[in-house]
């Protein structure tokens, strides 16, 4: 459900790498560093640039990796049997320094009823130890502002704040335009170096029982000012990627104008929209 990447790698590379740390960087994201011998020759390009993050499955003493030899990753991948096929999920540099070969992670950890941490991927990034192997397939960007954008609006809950911090990171200084940034507690805002005519609205969703982007979607429903002539990037649960778009297009930006992507989906009981 979201634009196809413009900058796709022709021949994906796939780099080998090993956690250097873990911490936790803010009440829910934990933030793991990762370094390898040839990480320092990733084609980072700023914004929001993706990547596929393999990890070895907790039972595992060997490390199978996918053996690439073109842009179809996918196939050999799922020819690796079950048993031994290491975790696949996407996500996001949130941070790059090619001097030293090091890579930030930022995963989102939702915790279960007695505070351990839930999803395969955010219990990996907690137990995380230094050496433990990586791998990267490089992805690319999916933001995509046309050139003669005249204003740009970035929506996203949790999942989508290291694309946020990305991209407000990399846009021309001269930009102007709306962040509306969702995060589960108010320790978890960050600093965001944003150019002086953007202006960021953080949402604290405060409520464990909530899901998840309604309240970004919540405000983004009261932004009626939307220039045809402007870009939206709005990511991150399903329904705030798919009714924020049909929001912004109701109210007169073109699709084609819109980036738009569900990078998960909540099982939470979803409440009733409003004006669905």
């Amino acid at each position: 459900m979201s634009k196809t990447p413009r900058l796709m790698p022709t021949n994906p590379g796939l780099f080998r790498g090993e956690v250097v740390r873990s911490r936790r960087f803010s009440p829910s994201m934990q933030r793991v560093t990762i370094t390898g011998a040839h990480l320092s020759d990733f084609p980072w390009l700023g914004y929001d640039h993706w990547f596929r993050l393999f990890l070895r499955l907790p039972h595992q003493v060997d490390f199978v990796l996918p053996e690439l030899s073109g842009s179809r990753w996918w196939d050999p991948y799922y020819a690796i049997p079950e048993a031994v096929r290491p975790h696949c999920a996407n996500y996001t540099v949130a941070g790059f320094r090619p001097e030293a070969a090091e890579l930030d992670i930022d995963f989102v950890v939702h915790c279960g009823p007695e505070g351990e941490p839930e999803g395969a991927a955010a219990i990996w990034a907690c137990a995380a130890l230094p050496g433990d192997p990586v791998a990267l397939l490089d992805q690319g960007l999916i933001f995509d502002r046309p050139a003669d954008a005249t204003e740009v609006l970035v929506v996203a809950d949790e999942s989508g704040l290291p694309s946020t911090a990305g991209i407000l990171r990399s846009l021309p200084r001269d930009t102007v335009g709306r962040v509306i940034q969702e995060v589960p507690l108010a320790g978890d805002r960050r600093p965001l170096d944003a150019p002086a005519g953007v202006s960021v609205t953080w949402v604290i969703r405060d409520d464990a029982t909530a899901v998840p982007g309604a309240a970004a979607l919540d405000e983004l429903r009261r932004h009626h000012a939307v220039a045809a002539s402007g870009y939206a990037f709005v990511v991150g649960e399903s329904t705030l990627a798919t009714e924020g778009r049909r929001h912004l297009v109701r109210a007169g930006l073109p699709k084609d104008r819109i980036t738009f992507s569900g990078f998960w989906k909540s099982e939470k009981k979803a409440r009733k929209l409003a004006h669905a």
